[in-house]
């Protein structure tokens, strides 16, 4: 039987005949799925015509195959480039290998002395956040990761052709199940359902990937240095998953107080596991092992320290590691540094009777984990809008003054400055004022219980002034956080492009607030301050919106560094070109020198999550090139100052670009033509996450959150979020500054990271655009005057994007320089321009269709669909 869906001859193939095997493979155990099920759609695929897609239910079929098809495609090349990694690595050595730590210390090269204080500083920091851009369910998802799980089985050599076709049988049965599951959900998924699928990643592959990543680090250490420093690279994930609450009234109090105990049940249910493990099998008898006095006596401090066990007499080890796991299981750990210590103590003594690789196998892997892990998997951020702190401290004052007036600034200082405030009469309080009042007080309450790292920090969404920042020290302070030094730690989010370049004054302002320096700087001379890039992109479109993250990045640096300071930068980033997303070793490289210092945090959402921490070895390998590229950064020498002529380009064309976009936004009928021309509101019935798609429930642009924003334009195939405004830049600054522009523009390709990874992701962006399909939507406005005008524009400016980025590479077809991702995406171009053919005609007869619900299943499967085939919602 012959694959049904061939692949298409390309670079990146080169003669692999293990990927093009594993795709023909696939296309084969898909095929005979079909050929059982929906024998008409395997005919339809056979056939090779081109046919349109069936209208209405019909079309079920064929929209479930072809995203099945999408998605076995991608656990392939998940499977190809893991494989190729590990292969490469036993051909040439770690130190060839692409965002590994050996090649990072082999790039920079440091000293002992250098590398340990870079080693010691280094903290990564990934965020799993409940951004609704996950349109499969849980359920899929553990479908994929077994199937992706029996394909590194066919890796092997080593089976007889019975074995061999017995797995081939079992992926065959998991396609089945991937049919008779069904993709859509059919309720919008519960907050306690998100908290689940975060915790879901760590139970499955994270957990076990941490001691990957250390292994992988302690070797490359050993491989550069020798026995080397003593020095690991520091993890810790976060989560706003049950801590968010910027637009989502499901997120109270008491939910994230639920989602703290589930992320202390996850990982107490590991280490348990561990322990017992360990226990079974570290039989060291007291009449055989030599073991040093101290050591002796504090294994036995261990034994005596947790409920009688009795079992096991001449077997200390065993005895200490079951004590362990029986406080644990008793919740007898006061701090989680105590679990530690007595982790360290079984470890100590193992070396000291010279069984260091029993340590290293049975002991040190909890070890790891419960350095970065504690007890709480997650150290859970709080996140809300700088609209409700303020309303909130607003019904405590009762007839306040506007909170942009001088009286409001006068009256926050005042009261953060007194020793004593009254407490707050919370019976004649809004509901929300409470929640928010009960939320400081839980946030309180967590830093001093076992595992003071349970909740992060407050990130207060849309930080617009240092008065926003300071309403929220003052509600800490209601809510009973003291009066001199508040252990909380307030992370303003810079989001827009006005507030991005306002961020430097409003920092400098709030440390000259006497207890917002004492309670910033408690913990040492590092402040945390968050970049938002969805709605900046939003804003000022992809070009100027990625100039303001670079130029805020720097001038935050200044003027923290005046007050004897450093950031930490948080990066809010998404999937998506249009939403931060890009390459993440190049985008690391990419940020101003002098910014990142050994830290990094940033935000995993919604698919990059499956996609990039579903399965163990893929999840380690992503760990590896964080860290790996964030030591890399920061152990480069010092670099120049920015050239001029450089900073002056970057700044012209971020001007024009950002012109060209907002013309476009304003254009008479813009938002109509944006309603019309996408299914933006069809997207609501998709039911990808627990928050609703706008704020607080606005039907303008304006308020719509930047995720549907983005899914809506990947699916009419416009695009815009990623290159709209960039062939306008290019050619208006070619035509002003003439030879002397196009040399500072060549050089700047060559040599400004930034500028590099803008066009890289421009281009990738107008290659997945498709204005054929484009126009097909644009069909949809009803306003002939308005559908011109807007589509034109978007036409005239795709044409001069397209110039202007192959006036800078050199090259004639898009894409040219980079093989894999153009083969990858051809590969389901025809299939796409069949579901965009459908999902075009759907939303005519849905729209005709007057009721309260106008979506259908044949609609949502499309959107499915295509985002499945793109890699990316929002």
């Amino acid at each position: 039987m012959r694959a049904a869906l061939p692949e298409p001859a390309g670079p990146e193939a080169g003669g692999d005949t293990y990927a093009d095997d594993l795709r023909a493979t696939l296309a084969t155990l898909w095929r005979g799925v079909l050929a059982r099920r929906a024998p008409q759609v395997a005919d339809w695929f056979d056939a090779g015509t081109g046919a349109a897609v069936p209208v209405g239910d019909g079309a079920i079929p064929y929209l479930q195959a072809m995203t099945i098809w999408f998605q076995l495609q991608r656990i392939a090349d998940e499977n190809i480039a893991i494989r190729d990694r590990r292969q490469a690595e036993g051909r040439t050595g770690a130190a060839t290998v692409p965002g590994s730590f050996a090649q990072a210390f082999a790039l920079t090269n440091p000293d002992a002395a250098t590398f340990a204080a870079l080693a010691r500083d280094l903290s990564i920091g990934p965020t799993i956040t409940a951004h609704p851009t996950e349109a499969k369910r849980v359920t899929v998802l553990e479908i994929h990761r077994r199937i992706y799980r029996d394909l590194t089985k066919l890796e092997t050599q080593r089976w007889t052709r019975r074995e061999r076709d017995t797995i081939l049988a079992d992926i065959e049965g998991e396609i089945d199940l991937l049919w008779l599951t069904g993709e859509l959900r059919l309720e919008r998924p519960t907050l306690t359902d998100e908290i689940d699928w975060g915790l879901q990643f760590f139970r499955d592959s994270i957990f076990d990937a941490v001691p990957q990543v250390f292994d992988a680090f302690e070797r490359a250490v050993e491989g550069h240095f020798g026995t080397g420093p003593d020095a690991r690279p520091c993890l810790r994930f976060h989560s706003w998953i049950g801590g968010d609450r910027d637009g989502n009234p499901n997120v109270t109090a008491d939910m994230t107080e639920l989602a703290l105990r589930r992320g202390r049940a996850a990982i107490v249910e590991r280490y348990r596991d561990m322990l017992t493990n360990a226990a079974a099998r570290l039989s060291l008898s007291d009449h055989v092992a030599e073991l040093p006095d101290a050591h002796r006596a504090a294994l036995h401090r261990i034994v005596e320290a947790g409920p009688r066990f009795d079992r096991n007499g001449n077997e200390l080890f065993r005895r200490a590691l079951s004590a362990m796991e029986l406080r644990l299981r008793e919740d007898a750990y006061a701090h989680v540094g105590q679990f530690i210590a007595d982790l360290d103590t079984v470890d100590a003594a193992l070396c000291a009777m010279d069984a260091e690789p029993l340590a290293r196998r049975y002991v040190r892997r909890i070890r790891w984990q419960a350095s970065v892990f504690g007890f709480r998997t997650v150290t859970l951020d709080i996140r809300q809008n700088s609209s409700v702190i303020n309303a909130a401290l607003a019904d405590i004052w009762q007839n306040a003054p506007d909170c942009q007036s001088t009286e409001w600034s006068s009256r926050l200082r005042t009261e953060l400055a007194s020793r004593t405030l009254p407490a707050p009469d919370t019976a004649r309080l809004e509901p929300m004022t409470v929640e928010t009042l009960n939320l400081l007080r839980l946030v309180h309450a967590a830093h001093t219980g076992p595992d003071p790292d349970a909740i992060g920090p407050f990130i207060l969404s849309m930080t617009r002034s240092t008065d926003d920042l300071l309403a929220v020290y003052l509600l800490a302070r209601y809510a009973g956080f003291g009066a001199e030094t508040l252990d909380i730690s307030v992370v303003p989010l810079f989001e827009t492009i006005d507030d991005l370049r306002n961020a430097p004054a409003i920092l400098d302002a709030l440390l000259g607030v006497p207890l917002a320096r004492r309670s910033l700087t408690r913990r040492g001379k590092s402040i945390e301050i968050m970049l938002g890039y969805s709605d900046s992109n939003k804003d000022g479109g992809y070009l100027t919106s990625t100039w303001e993250l670079d130029r805020a990045q720097r001038r935050i640096a200044r003027t923290l560094a005046g007050h004897g300071l450093t950031p930490r930068f948080f990066h809010g980033r998404g999937g998506s070109v249009s939403r931060g997303g890009a390459p993440t070793g190049r985008a690391i490289t990419a940020q101003p020198a002098g910014t990142v210092h050994g830290r990094l945090r940033l935000t995993e959402q919604g698919e990059v999550v499956s996609h990039k921490y579903a399965n163990r070895g893929t999840a380690a390998a992503h760990l590896e090139l964080l860290a790996a590229s964030v030591f890399e950064h920061s152990a480069r020498p010092a670099e120049p100052a920015a050239r001029p002529e450089f900073e002056d380009a970057f700044d012209a064309l971020s001007g024009l670009s950002q012109t060209a976009y907002v013309s476009l936004l304003n254009a008479p009928g813009f938002v109509r033509y944006f309603q019309e021309a996408s299914p933006v509101d069809e997207l609501a019935q998709l039911r990808m996450g627990s928050r609703p798609a706008r704020r607080f429930g606005a039907a303008t642009l304006a308020d719509l959150r930047a995720i549907p924003w983005v899914f809506a334009w990947s699916q009419n195939r416009h695009i815009i979020t990623g290159w709209y405004g960039f062939g306008t830049a290019i050619e208006s600054f070619r035509r002003f500054r003439k030879d002397r522009g196009d040399r500072v523009l060549a050089d700047m390709f060559a040599n400004h990271p930034l500028f590099a990874l803008v066009v890289a992701e421009v281009e990738k962006s107008l290659y997945q655009a498709d204005l054929a399909i484009a126009e097909r939507y644009a069909g949809l406005v009803t306003d002939d005057e308005v559908r011109t005008a807007v589509f034109g524009a978007i036409s005239d400016e795709y044409a001069r994007a397209c110039r202007g980025v192959r006036f800078l590479t050199g090259d004639t077809a898009l894409c040219a320089r980079f093989p894999h991702f153009r083969a990858s995406f051809d590969r389901n171009r025809a299939n796409m321009e069949r579901i965009h053919a459908l999902q075009v005609d759907l939303l005519h007869q849905s729209r005709a269709t007057t009721g309260a619900s106008r979506a259908n299943v044949p609609l949502l499967q499309s959107m499915n669909s295509i985002s499945a085939a793109l890699g990316w919602t929002g």
